[in-house]
């Protein structure tokens, strides 16, 4: 069918929701009507040629006794869904008792199979019947549904002579006739929009990315696509029709199976409506969700792996309810989450609770084929907080490292802004697989599409621009040529990696035994019960002298032996009570010693806080308020090693690297690849300014004097 035919068919429905509803409902409100209304019209003139089989079938199962009836009234209506009510939509047309057409209705849906059932179910349609049939307006619909200058059948309406009258609508056409009314009352209600559309420009974009690198690679045969927060199923309708037409192109011909999964219930229900409008049951029944299935915490397709994925999944989200339901985070053990990589059996890719969109890409990437010629390929676009929030060690930065490290991450293209109905925040699309060619293996591409769109006549929300099929073109040629330019930036993938290290500085204490210093220590040790401490620091007051003492481990030494001669135990406890309440920080003390090793047993190593001495190899007590981190790039020449050399030993000699600490982490940032800073202003127009202002004061302070006078 025509494109024009199309378009007047969705505009004759379009219009039913503002001749019906229109004082019944805000408009934001019609879609709850009007798409479940059309479903329904549309599978009821699919299954009028079999209707009488139908009906025939049901009543023999029932004689039989036979409970278990879906398949045998499938294959009676030889389509993937049946109704074995006595009632079609023509039936109920001639109703003029609304409480008979009510119950009549009522009957007429319990006819229908159990997926279409869900479907009406989660499009929650039953709650709107009390309210059309209240406003009497359920057989306006119905009558105007069944309008004979519209045909929602397959077949065509013939005149009497043999002649089409009105030409019917095979699947593919009641598919796009269903997606563009989706697509507008998705723009009507533009602030949900996009938490469940995403821009038919935008997915274009998306699917060109991950098809057009192996379109001469495609053979003939079945592919599986999978989106694993499907909406209302449009980035699976447009990848497949991207996906038919290079294969065509290639001559190849080529048999798609697509599978989703959605936690909003109505945008389930419209995504597997779409699919038995198209005719594609088996495909229905892929399309799985409502509020129960949550992706993350009850994966609908376990150990499924897909040729080819697409995604948008919610940004900022909380996932905390998902971490209730898997058992909180010390106790999930999904192998899509906790995995073995950089040799940690138990690496944990869970993100803060507050944000689960990286999790959705860690889904995909569990879901990638391993032993294909072509392995997988993932589009999916995120936020800017998915290429840099989480710490070293930390979920997010772990879900980047692991990407990264396994060279799976190809490309991430930058959007412009205002690219979406429900935000104006920037976007970004990551391009991954795990088959990179040659040319491309240990590398990442960044590209700036920023300024590539077009802008919108009217904006949608808040989205006010779009990519024309020639912005699309010259993001792919970027891609595709991966040479660098001012919008494409390549790097070596270890350049988006770092080492997370934490600088230690030594503590040092002295020891001021003056008589001000013991007076504070005296009511210290009281309200701690510790009186025998303050006869000894008086003691020690009088026999090593009130100091001050720069050395603290010779005098926790000396002190010890006066303890020894008191009969009193000097315990660790009391040892840190002198520490934290008598000594003083002092960075002219010497370094507090926390442990000495035997000679030969620790080999000396500054960097790490090891010395010798004659006595041995000495560790020293690390000083918590001066401790501070430093981020150091892989790629730094000579490694931690040498970037303590130079940048902090020169401030601070004394200065080592805790071994433990050591992390690795991963971030990209777009800012600083593509920043391009504003030229300086040259001096002749700094003084042009200067004089402007003189000249303007002048003449104020004139106005100001005349006006005195």
């Amino acid at each position: 069918m025509e494109q024009p035919q199309l378009s007047w068919i969705t505009n004759f429905i379009w219009g039913i929701a503002d001749d019906v509803l229109r004082d019944l409902y805000v408009r934001g409100k019609y879609r709850d009507v009007i798409l479940p209304m059309t479903v329904l019209r549309r599978l009821d003139a699919v299954l009028e040629p079999t209707r009488t089989d139908v009906l025939a079938m049901k009543e023999n199962l029932d004689a039989a006794g036979i409970t278990n009836q879906d398949v045998a009234l499938r294959q009676a209506a030889g389509q993937a869904f049946y109704n074995a009510s006595p009632f079609s939509l023509r039936d109920l047309k001639n109703r003029t008792n609304q409480q008979q057409l009510r119950a009549d209705f009522e009957a007429y849906l319990e006819g229908f199979s159990p997926n279409v059932q869900e479907i009406l179910d989660n499009f929650e349609f039953r709650n709107q019947i009390p309210r059309l049939s209240k406003a009497d307006a359920l057989g306006t619909l119905i009558d105007k549904l069944l309008d004979p200058a519209v045909n929602l059948g397959p077949d065509p309406v013939l005149n009497g002579d043999g002649s089409v009258k009105v030409p019917g609508l095979d699947n593919h056409a009641m598919g796009t006739v269903f997606e563009e009314l989706v697509r507008r009352f998705n723009e009507e209600n533009n602030e949900e929009a996009g938490e469940h559309w995403t821009p038919r420009d935008a997915v274009r974009l998306m699917a060109h990315l991950i098809f057009d690198p192996v379109a001469a690679r495609i053979q003939s045969g079945t592919y599986l696509l999978y989106d694993g927060a499907c909406g209302t199923g449009g980035m699976l309708t447009v990848a497949e029709e991207t996906l038919k037409g290079l294969a065509g192109q290639q001559g190849k011909q080529v048999e798609t199976h697509l599978y989703g999964q959605e936690i909003n219930a109505e945008t389930y229900a419209i995504a597997k409506a779409d699919m038995l409008l198209k005719g594609d049951g088996e495909g229905a029944d892929n399309i799985v969700g409502g509020p129960e299935y949550s992706t993350l915490s009850n994966d609908a397709f376990p150990g499924r792996e897909f040729d080819f994925m697409l995604s948008n999944p919610p940004y900022g989200k909380s996932w905390k309810s998902d971490l209730e339901r898997m058992g909180g985070k010390d106790s999930i053990t999904d192998p899509r989450f906790i995995i073995q990589h950089a040799g940690e059996s138990e690496y944990s890719l869970l993100t803060r609770s507050s944000d689960g969109q990286l999790l959705f890409m860690a889904n995909l990437l569990s879901k990638m084929k391993e032993n294909t010629p072509l392995g997988s390929r993932i589009a999916t676009v995120h936020n800017g907080s998915s290429l840099f929030t989480g710490d070293a060690g930390q979920g997010e930065s772990n879900i980047r490292r692991w990407i990264i490290e396994n060279d799976w991450l190809e490309a991430i293209v930058a959007l412009p802004l205002n690219m979406f109905y429900n935000t104006g925040i920037a976007t970004y699309v990551w391009v991954m697989t795990n088959r990179k060619p040659e040319h491309r293996r240990g590398k990442v591409q960044l590209i700036d599409a920023t300024s590539w769109s077009k802008p919108l006549r009217k904006n949608l929300g808040k989205k006010n621009c779009e990519f024309g099929q020639d912005d699309i073109d010259r993001i792919l040629a970027a891609f595709l040529s991966l040479e660098e330019s001012e919008q494409s930036k390549i790097f070596p993938n270890a350049a988006f990696g770092y080492w997370k290290v934490t600088v230690e500085r030594p503590l040092r204490l002295k020891v001021n035994l003056g008589e001000e210093r013991r007076r504070q220590f005296v009511s210290v040790c009281t309200e701690a019960g510790e009186v025998g401490l303050i006869k000894l620091v008086n003691l020690a007051a009088e026999k090593l002298g009130e100091g001050p003492h720069l050395n603290f481990n010779d005098f926790s030494q000396k002190l010890k032996l006066l303890a020894e001669q008191e009969d009193l135990k000097l315990t660790a406890k009391r040892l840190k009570l002198i520490q934290g309440e008598l000594a003083e920080r002092d960075e002219d003390a010497d370094p507090v010693v926390k442990k000495i090793y035997k000679s030969g047993k620790v080999e000396e190593d500054a960097l790490h806080g090891l010395y010798a001495s004659r006595h041995g190899v000495f560790e020293y007590e690390p000083d918590t308020e001066l401790r501070d981190t430093e981020q150091i790039p892989l790629l730094e020449e000579g490694g931690i090693a040498a970037f303590i050399e130079r940048e902090v030993w020169p401030h601070a000699h004394d200065a080592w690297v805790d071994p433990e600490s050591v992390k690795v982490g991963y971030e990209v940032s777009f800012t600083r690849h593509f920043y391009k800073p504003q030229p300086l202003r040259t001096l002749a127009e700094i003084t042009a300014d200067i004089r402007a202002l003189e000249q303007e004061t002048d003449t104020l302070l004139a106005d100001i004097i005349g006006a005195g006078r």
